[in-house]
């Protein structure tokens, strides 16, 4: 089947289009109910800016009051407001009446601290990435929020995209079988400025942005049991930046690999996620697409043996999902889709596969 148009789709009778109607409908507005208060701290991380315009798009679901940005300078180029959301200072931000959730959005440094501060005043989070560059930080702040039984969110861009909703549920639902390879590429090239920022990080292109596809192959296949990195400097004459990676990921059934770089010209478009079994195979490329290749050897539902190609529903902004998919498990009308302990697993993973030594 080609194109799969909206209507067919949302009305398809198979176990992946009902699990993507599902995984919509719980994230759905909820008109008419008391709004969660809401804000943010930092906008100094590269998701920031997106992040915090789509949050104010949630208007069913949130209050928005306010903003905090910590660093000095980059508070007085602010001024007095950021996409017409008044700036304050934290301490006015955590003493808000009511307040219940905070997105921290600040530089990679200082992510970790800036939850931790907001979890101690008994806030649920959304934390952007990466969870700094030790696994003993994360682990702590995730043993807290689960000791004061908070919320946290993290902020990984393809948890709630379509084309991956629909993939985890097919797998979910046995149509690909027992899986037994995943492969992905996570690439970009960048410049002089931020190959010099990005130098800060030992763990390179993986920890960067390799991170994302990481998070949804342990969707798909749980924590691995061992990780196998390899890293590249293109050009250490110029800085340290490892910009060339690739990890490797065994599992009791499967190998994984994953490739990411900073060096790749047109990297974006390769982007690619791809889940095979013994029934059938995902392939989804490039990743920012609501279209994919689907191979069934049984039909599935609305979808036929053999490679088609399938499209589905775009939907809001993912951080759009992603915030009404929050203040659905606050309101407990859902359960939280990400526990603790696949968080941990992610970023352990990460830290592995970017070449970081585990205690």
């Amino acid at each position: 089947m080609s194109d799969v148009d909206r209507r067919k789709f949302l009305t398809a009778t198979g176990a992946a289009a009902a699990g993507l109607t599902l995984a919509t409908s719980a994230v759905q507005a909820s008109t008419g109910k008391p709004k969660i208060k809401i804000g943010q701290i930092g906008t100094g991380h590269a998701h920031a800016r997106g992040v915090f315009s789509q949050l104010l798009r949630v208007t069913d679901d949130f209050e928005v009051v306010g903003i905090v940005e910590n660093d000095p300078k980059r508070r007085q180029a602010l001024g007095d407001e950021y996409q017409g959301v008044k700036l304050i200072t934290e301490e006015q931000l955590l003493n808000t009446s009511g307040l219940r959730a905070v997105v921290i959005e600040t530089e990679v440094p200082d992510l970790l601290p800036t939850a931790g501060r907001c979890v101690e005043a008994g806030m649920n989070i959304h934390l952007d990435k990466p969870a700094g560059e030790n696994l003993i930080d994360f682990q702590n702040l995730l043993d807290e929020v689960a000791r004061r039984q908070l919320h946290l969110q993290m902020g990984y861009i393809y948890r709630y995209r379509s084309a991956f909703q629909f993939c985890y549920q097919a797998v979910a639902d046995g149509w690909l079988g027992d899986v037994f390879e995943v492969h992905a590429v996570m690439s970009k090239k960048v410049g002089g400025a931020s190959r010099k920022d990005l130098s800060r990080f030992a763990g390179g292109s993986m920890f960067e942005i390799g991170c994302h596809v990481i998070d949804a192959m342990i969707r798909v296949l749980g924590k691995p049991q061992t990780t196998t990195a390899f890293s590249r400097q293109t050009h250490p004459d110029q800085d340290p930046l490892v910009d060339n990676q690739v990890a490797v990921f065994d599992y009791e059934n499967a190998i994984a690999s994953i490739r990411s770089s900073l060096i790749e010209y047109g990297g974006p478009e390769r982007r690619q996620f791809t889940v095979c079994g013994e029934y059938g195979t995902f392939d989804l490329r490039p990743l920012s697409g609501d279209s994919f290749r689907l191979a069934l050897e049984r039909p599935q539902g609305e979808y036929k043996t053999g490679y088609q190609d399938v499209t589905v529903p775009q939907g809001e902004g993912i951080f759009v999902r992603a915030f009404q998919d929050m203040a659905a498990v606050l309101r407990e009308e859902k359960d939280n889709d990400y526990s603790l302990e696949h968080e941990l697993a992610v970023h352990e993973t990460v830290l592995r596969a970017s070449g970081y030594e585990i205690d």
